[in-house]
């Protein structure tokens, strides 16, 4: 039988399999006085500083997001809770936002759509001219960034400035806002990005005088009103992050893993070898690509299947073998970037 109406600090005592049982609406969750109050205030704090008077209505969701032409962000309902960050960075290896930096670049850039949804800015046809139009196809999971383009800002991981315009606008809007970024300094020969600042700094200072016709309503995906289990939002979360990952050069993994079929299975197969080492080349590979670490995850274990398969051995030392296997991966992750295929070209 399902649990209900838990408080959130009551969470602690709950095993993973009773609270994934539990539905959103049944825990009461709130960040009144926890560091997530101290953030929004931060934010509030770093819009009052540029003159700019809209405040966004922060509230606890499924995800990140600002609602489609709402003054509102949604925060990630993990984060009100020590236990549910946990549970999270179980299933989904990260916790997006779960630090104080990485959770201001996400509230700045939410930030940022608000701004737009306010003052409706995104509709002039100076704002198309200087983004590009908000109408192109949206797909922020499947862009293909160029790393060296010096005409977007660099703010979130991935490039993610190049997304969309719509993306490309709140991240402009994010490096603004920072008021430790001296953003004049690091972009004085990013010439397309820092006019791109230098616009959206006109509009800040527009905005002073200008009605906020942001929408109002009920809010989407609030988890005081969901009633889903967890079980089911992580279910589903991770089949829209699992990529149906193509097949990989049996040529490569007998090249990494090159020792003598009559080697001890106990000793040296490569599948115990990536499972033994999987945190450490996951985070090294997470680290040089800014791909999702729950990708990179779905990429060795698709390794270790295949090498379990071809029933091959470790022939190199361990260091070696891990430094060849995160440089592998980091090409498969790199080449999916820019083609949207793991595969190497042969």
């Amino acid at each position: 039988m399902a649990l209900k109406s838990v408080k959130a600090e009551e969470l602690s005592n709950l095993s993973d399999d009773e609270i994934l049982k539990l539905r959103f609406k049944d825990i009461a969750l709130s960040f009144s006085g926890t560091e997530i109050e101290d953030y929004v205030n931060q934010l509030y704090f770093e819009l009052d500083a540029k003159g700019l008077t809209y405040r966004p209505h922060v509230f606890l969701g499924d995800e990140w997001f600002s609602p489609e032409g709402m003054n509102a962000i949604s925060i990630p309902f993990y984060l009100a809770s020590i236990r549910l960050k946990n549970l999270e960075k179980t299933l989904m290896l990260e916790a997006e936002g779960s630090d104080h930096d990485w959770f201001m670049k996400l509230l700045r850039h939410e930030a940022g759509h608000c701004f737009d949804h306010c003052y409706k800015f995104s509709k002039r046809k100076t704002w198309k001219k200087v983004f590009g139009s908000p109408d192109v196809d949206y797909n922020p999971d499947t862009y293909r960034p160029h790393p060296y383009s010096k005409s977007f800002v660099k703010h979130l991981d991935r490039w993610y400035a190049q997304a969309h315009p719509d993306e490309d606008f709140a991240e402009t809007f994010a490096v603004l806002l920072d008021p430790d970024c001296n953003w004049k300094k690091i972009y004085s020969k990013w010439p397309v990005a820092l006019a791109k600042l230098e616009y959206v700094e006109s509009l800040v200072k527009e905005s002073a005088k200008l009605k906020n016709t942001a929408e109002k309503g009920r809010l989407p995906s609030a988890v005081a009103n969901l009633s889903t289990t967890l079980a089911k939002y992580y279910l589903k979360k991770k089949n829209e992050n699992a990529d149906e990952y193509p097949d990989f050069y049996d040529h490569d993994l007998k090249k990494i893993f090159n020792g003598e079929i009559t080697l001890s299975k106990r000793e040296f197969s490569a599948e115990q070898f990536m499972n033994r080492n999987k945190k450490a080349i996951v985070s090294t590979v997470a680290w040089a690509t800014s791909e999702r670490k729950f990708t990179i995850d779905g990429l060795v274990k698709r390794l270790a299947e295949r090498s379990a398969q071809l029933e091959l051995r470790l022939g190199k030392s361990e260091l070696q073998t891990t430094m060849e296997v995160a440089s592998f991966l980091t090409s498969l992750v790199k080449n999916y970037l820019f083609t949207g295929k793991f595969k190497r070209e042969a």
